[in-house]
Formats: C-alpha cells, structure tokens, sequence
C-alpha cells in the first residue's frame, strides 16, 4: 500500500511564485505568512551580515524564507511548507519593492548599466521547524537603455511591476531591461524551483 504524500503549502501570497508551481504540476494550497518583515530586515542589516560582500541581502533572503515557512508550519504540522523569499542589491545596499511609478523608474535609472544581485531564498518546514533550505545568487546587469525606452516600458508593464523588487518582470517586457544574465530563470522569477522540485521528490511529495 503506497503512502499518501504529505500536503504541500506555500507560505506565499505571490502570484508569480503561484504560477510557477501550477506550471510544474505541483500539487499546493496557498497559506500566505503573516510576518513583520521588516524587523528582521532591519536587525539584520544592523548586524554583521551587511559588512560581507553583498551586504545583508544573503541572509535577510535566507531568513524570512525559513521565518515563513516556520510560521505558517506552526499552524499546519503535518504539511511540508514551503517559504521563499528575494532580496535585491546594488553593491551592498538592499532594496525592497518600490512604493510607487516615480520610485520604480529612478532605481532603473540608478541601476541601468550596471550589474547587480538578487538574492533567492527558499525553505521547507513541518512541526514548525524548517528542515531544508537553499539560496540562490542570482547576478544580473542591465543595459544601458534610453529614457525614451524607460518611458515605453514603464507604460508597457504598469503597476504589475511594483510587485517585483526589482521593478522588472523577466518573463515580459522586463527581458528587454538586460544585456546579461547569469542565473536559473526560476529562481530570478523568486522561485529556485529545481532544487525545490528535488527535495519534495526526496522526501516523497512528488513522484521518483
């Protein structure tokens, strides 16, 4: 008698990380976390994380992954939880999701040229306790584009890209921001989903 799979829930709200999973087949409910994201944030990038290379953006990525998946676990102990969390930066200054247009068209004026991180975390937790996780560098540089161009693609994408930390939306019109890429597309899109996909499998939520 085969065992029956353990549920699979992501501790997420994004829609993107959604369709990523739907698009693999992979059987889920949606239990977005409910945390304080930026306490975290801000102990650590007070910390002595934000002095190494790429500042805080490693651990702050790794951190709220685990911390959602830790959370919504404690409410659902017999699920794998999976909780994924992105952080973008430009040497060793972290950026969060831009408020509005005007803070989205100056951080890819700021960013045009230049090459720059983001940061992918993802854990699974169950009992309440993670017992996986993984982190993903992602390096990315962008063109040299135009205002003119700034404009169109900013008129192009709308307000969906304020959902993006980057401002960008790689599977859109956002492919036309890049020169170079040097990453996994999932894990750019805030999902590392091969490594994930691999884990579930070892642990038997997904089919060998």
């Amino acid at each position: 008698m085969s065992k029956t799979p353990p549920t699979i829930i992501l501790a997420s709200g994004s829609a993107v990380r959604a369709n990523l999973m739907r698009g693999a087949h992979i059987p889920f409910e949606i239990v977005p976390a409910d945390i304080d994201e930026s306490i975290l944030k801000e102990e650590l990038e007070n910390s002595p994380a934000a002095q190494e290379e790429h500042g805080a953006g490693p651990a702050i990525a790794s951190a709220l992954a685990k911390a959602k998946a830790e959370i919504v676990s404690a409410s659902h102990p017999d699920a794998l939880v999976i909780g994924a969390d992105q952080v973008m930066t430009l040497g060793k200054t972290c950026y969060d999701k831009p408020r509005d247009m005007a803070e989205a068209r100056a951080r890819l004026k700021d960013f045009r040229g230049k090459p720059h991180m983001l940061h992918g975390g993802v854990a699974l937790a169950t009992g309440g306790r993670t017992i996986w996780d993984y982190y993903q560098p992602s390096h990315l540089t962008m063109r040299n584009f135009s205002d003119a161009f700034l404009d169109h693609y900013l008129e192009t994408a709308g307000e969906a890209i304020l959902k993006s930390v980057g401002a960008y939306q790689l599977e859109s019109i956002g492919a036309q921001l890049f020169v170079r890429i040097d990453s996994d597309y999932f894990s750019i899109l805030g999902l590392p989903l091969l490594p994930l996909m691999a884990e579930l499998r070892r642990l038997g939520a997904l089919p060998e």
